[in-house]
Formats: structure tokens, C-alpha cells, sequence
């Protein structure tokens, strides 16, 4: 390894040397050292309960002041649970998966196919095809949806996005007519 002659002339920086500038720490006081300290005792902790012992922290205690949180107000709502949980499929990966041969461009690549090959882990409700990265190869894909940049990407090499209704929606209906 070669010497940077700058370093030497100014000597280069060591680990061991660095310290703080005068004055920048101050010490912690030790408490709990007898009364002549000024923190023997009970060291600056008060009498005894919960604040007196070891590793206690009220999170949101304010010392009986209503806390921020409950002086805030509730705002907006989440309705996560009757969402749509869509699995997002990118064109790069696929073309990933199309090169590594885990996929064939053959048949018609869909949801199962993509959780055979690897690429997702599970359908959710459905797949969405996303345009980042780029596809070269001419795939017939059926998806649940699509982003339109997507769908041009896709067919500009000539192939073709098929759009599906949603599984969420399929189990629905099928619950909803009697057998």
C-alpha cells in the first residue's frame, strides 16, 4: 500500500488520539454515594414505587397532565381490512425470470404460473403489473390489473395483457349465488 505523501507531512489521524474538546463532557455524577454527596440515599429518585426502581419508563405518562395523545384528535380512519391486497409484479423481474428460464413465453403466464416459478409467494386477491424495468421478450400475461405504461411496454413488443376480475370479487359472487 502506498504512503499519500500528504498524510505524513501533517500526520495522519489514529483512532487512540481522538478526544473530545476541553469542556464538551461533563462526568456523571454518581449518586447513591452517601449523604454528604447531595444524591445519597434514595439518588435523586424520590421515595419508593415504581419510579424508584430500575428500568421504568412511562411512555405518554406526563405526570397526570392529560397526555399528547389523548389531547390530539382522532383524524381519518383505516379501512385496511376490506382493501384489496394485490401482489405487485414488475416487468423487469419478469424478464428475469423469463432469461433464468423459470418462465416460458410459450403459454399464457398468470398468477399460478408466477407463484410456480417463484416470483410471487402467494396470488392475495390478484396480481398487478407494474412498468419498472424493461421486457424484451413478446409474453401473453393475465393479471388482475395493470398500469397502462405496463400494458404498453408489453404490447409495443408484441405481446399481450389479458385483464382478469379480481379473486376477492370471483369468491364474493360465488358465495352470493346458491349452488
Amino acid at each position: 500500500m502506498a504512503c499519500i505523501p500528504e498524510l505524513t507531512a501533517i500526520g495522519a489521524m489514529k483512532l487512540n488520539e481522538i478526544s473530545d474538546n476541553p469542556g464538551a463532557h461533563d462526568r456523571a455524577k454518581r449518586v447513591g454515594r452517601g449523604i454528604g454527596s447531595g444524591k445519597g440515599k434514595t439518588a435523586a429518585r424520590g421515595g419508593k414505587g415504581q419510579t424508584a426502581r430500575s428500568g421504568v419508563a412511562l411512555n405518554g405518562f406526563e405526570g397526570g397532565q392529560t397526555p399528547l395523545h389523548r389531547r390530539l384528535p382522532k383524524r381519518g380512519f383505516n379501512n385496511s381490512v376490506f382493501c384489496n391486497d394485490f401482489k405487485r409484479v414488475n416487468l423487469g423481474r419478469l424478464q428475469m425470470a423469463l432469461d433464468g428460464g423459470k418462465l416460458k413465453d410459450e403459454s399464457t403466464i398468470d398468477g399460478q404460473a408466477l407463484v410456480a416459478c417463484g416470483i410471487l409467494r402467494r396470488l392475495g386477491d390478484g396480481v398487478r403489473l407494474l412498468a419498472k424495468g424493461e421486457i424484451r421478450t413478446a409474453i401473453t400475461i393475465e393479471v388482475t390489473g395493470a398500469s397502462k405504461a405496463a400494458i404498453a411496454a408489453v404490447e409495443s413488443v408484441g405481446g399481450k395483457v389479458i385483464l382478469r376480475a379480481n379473486r376477492a370479487k370471483k369468491r364474493k359472487t360465488e358465495a352470493a349465488t346458491p349452488a
